[in-house]
């Protein structure tokens, strides 16, 4: 069983960076994989990014390549989402999730979930 908490999310302005976190219980946190999911009002969830088990490698939806990065930190169960140059459109409660597998990765198809934090962009 893994337990999953964000923090860092808050009110900023566009252009600006923010880093959310996500700490995780559990012994075996480095054989999972993780990721970033986030949803707007009124869409639904959708991928951000995710990391395999170490260093990588990582994978990040279109809208956020570039802008966005996925990083963990094994020793301190805590997997990071740098977000930089952020834009109104990405307001939304981000999510970060756990699973053993590699297998649809930008899917929802996660074992464990968060309860998200929400990031709000203003113009």
């Amino acid at each position: 069983q893994v337990q999953l908490v964000e923090s860092g999310g808050g009110l900023v302005q566009a252009g600006d960076s923010l880093r959310i976190s996500c700490a995780a219980s559990g012994r075996t946190f480095s054989t999972y994989v993780m990721g970033w999911f986030r949803q707007a009002p009124g869409k639904e969830r959708e991928f951000v990014a995710a990391i395999t088990w170490s260093r990588g490698p990582t994978f990040y939806a279109g809208s956020v390549k570039g802008r966005f990065t996925i990083s963990r930190d094994n020793a301190k169960n805590t997997v990071y989402l740098q977000m930089n140059s952020l834009k109104p459109e990405d307001t939304a409660v981000y999510y970060c999730a756990a699973k053993t597998s590699s297998v649809g990765l930008v899917t929802l198809n996660y074992d464990y979930w968060g309860q998200g934090t929400q990031v709000t962009v203003s113009a």
